[in-house]
């Protein structure tokens, strides 16, 4: 796949360890799949060819499964570890309860919090099959604001005093600060997107215009919340002549959602709060495929988690069904943000191989031939 569609990573240039002969990174496999899907992505690090690192791997807990076992579903080891022995990491799924599970919260938000992973990228692109006719191409990255917004799980329940039923509130925090560096990341990666297209020829590109940001919200009902998340974004290019050359829209998100799957071919980068970017872009992996093939990064200034976007699964665990593609890539993802772009590469085009080939690899994930 060409590189335009892939180096769309990182916040600011990748960490500068592509000089190291040794590289090691945490392995955070958590509940249900993530057992199988994490090991299959380890597989594929360790078999790629000679010339890039050496990679070590330290595995670490974390959890709903964990959280059973020793009432804590993210360790402090745990994370002081990444902070200490790892470059990087990648992460499985977990599997949170929808009833309440005092003293239980998700290891994911905790470590996007703790390790301040500010930004979660996805990209959503497609692999050209001549075996499927009239395929839309699609190329784009969704950058969901990471840290904010009704997932900072602030909830109360009280008895309403008229009706003597209950009542639950959630609290949702829109922050100029948060919401200016997600802006900032969305605004500098159309331009780095833009950039890596000038080396691939006009008719061979998917997004052939200008670099463009969408900017998803509410605001229309949610004047004050996602009206600062809104304006922020916004004042983002609106204040920095670096982004004269990025065209800026905006979309209400239950449009952007139609919009998506009538046209997703006329979006370059979508930025969005926390909850809408988290719904809209696992709908957008139903474009291609489906959650099981999409990737996805958390990051920060100083460390990433990749991930795969889909869940734990459970109906299916322990039964060697899982679909390892969106942890294969996310380890990829992993390896361009550390600056290791040629063995990431690898990664995507023996993937997009299979996919064209529609080969089912059962056993033997080695079999993959990278490039």
């Amino acid at each position: 796949m060409a590189l335009t569609l892939r180096r769309s990573l990182a916040t600011k240039a990748p960490q500068v360890v592509s000089n190291y002969k040794s590289l090691t990174l945490g392995l955070l496999p958590a509940d249900g799949i993530g057992q199988e899907v994490i090991p299959a992505a380890k597989q594929v690090l360790e078999a790629l060819p000679s010339g890039g690192p050496h990679f070590n791997f330290l595995h670490l807990d974390a959890g709903y499964e964990h959280f059973m076992k020793t009432g804590k579903a993210l360790p402090e080891e745990t994370i002081e570890k990444l902070k200490t022995e790892c470059a990087g990491a990648l992460f499985g799924a977990v599997s949170s309860p929808s009833f309440k599970a005092p003293g239980y919260s998700s290891p994911i938000v905790g470590l996007r919090k703790k390790l301040d992973l500010y930004a979660n990228l996805r990209p959503v692109v497609s692999v050209a099959n001549p075996k499927i006719p009239n395929q839309k191409p699609i190329d784009l990255l969704l950058i969901r604001e990471n840290t904010e917004c009704l997932y900072i799980k602030q909830e109360r329940e009280e008895i309403d005093p008229v009706t003597g039923l209950r009542v639950a509130w959630a609290e949702r925090k829109i922050s100029e600060y948060a919401s200016r560096r997600c802006g900032k990341v969305a605004f500098d990666m159309a331009l780095t997107r833009d950039k890596l297209r000038q080396s691939i020829p006009v008719e061979k590109r998917i997004w052939k215009g200008r670099p463009q940001v969408t900017i998803v919200h509410k605001s229309n009902v949610m004047s004050i919340t996602d009206g600062l998340w809104r304006e922020t974004v916004r004042s983002v290019k609106e204040t920095n002549s670096i982004y004269d050359g990025v065209e800026m829209k905006e979309q209400l998100v239950d449009s952007m959602v139609y919009r998506l799957f009538r046209e997703p071919h006329l979006f370059d980068v979508i930025v969005a709060p926390n909850m809408y970017g988290d719904i809209v872009s696992d709908g957008a992996a139903a474009l291609v495929g489906s959650l099981g093939v999409v990737p996805s990064a958390n990051v920060g200034d100083d460390f990433v988690i990749a991930e795969p976007v889909h869940g734990s699964a459970p109906d299916i665990a322990g039964q060697n069904k899982a679909n390892p593609i969106a942890t294969i890539r996310s380890a990829a993802l992993l390896l361009e943000h550390l600056g290791f772009p040629h063995q990431a590469m690898a990664i995507y085009n023996a993937v997009d191989t299979v996919l064209i080939r529609a080969e089912i690899i059962q056993n033997g994930l080695t079999r993959l031939k990278f490039s």
